[in-house]
């Protein structure tokens, strides 16, 4: 797994490549919480291009930071979310609650 945190303004935009399962999982939580803790970002961009697997424990560390940033009054948006994740995503009540957009430029445009 690779993660790669880009502040941008009030938003981090992260890429997430590889598997996201409960091996790495906490790895993200506490990377995304260090930078959320700095209270410069208030938004997500999630890029999920190169996620190839994410299990139960990706979904909960993803529903941990949505919880944290509507704390703040900001929002998670996901782009390139590839069919086999988008498929998961819809399954879990996700996409009910996080926006699936194309690219990543349109996710920072719509926040």
């Amino acid at each position: 797994m690779r993660l790669v945190i880009i502040p941008d303004k009030k938003n981090l935009i992260v890429r997430i490549a590889g598997e996201l399962d409960h091996h790495n999982s906490f790895k993200v939580k506490d990377e995304l919480d260090a930078h959320l803790s700095k209270d410069i970002a208030k938004n997500i961009v999630l890029n999920l291009r190169e996620l190839n697997f994410m299990d139960s424990s990706g979904l909960g560390v993803i529903l941990g930071r949505y919880k944290k940033v509507r704390e703040k009054g900001g929002k998670i948006i996901a782009c390139e979310v590839n069919p086999q994740l988008l498929k998961i995503l819809e399954l879990s009540g996700f996409k009910k609650i996080i926006p699936i957009v194309d690219s990543e430029k349109t996710a920072i445009n719509c926040l």
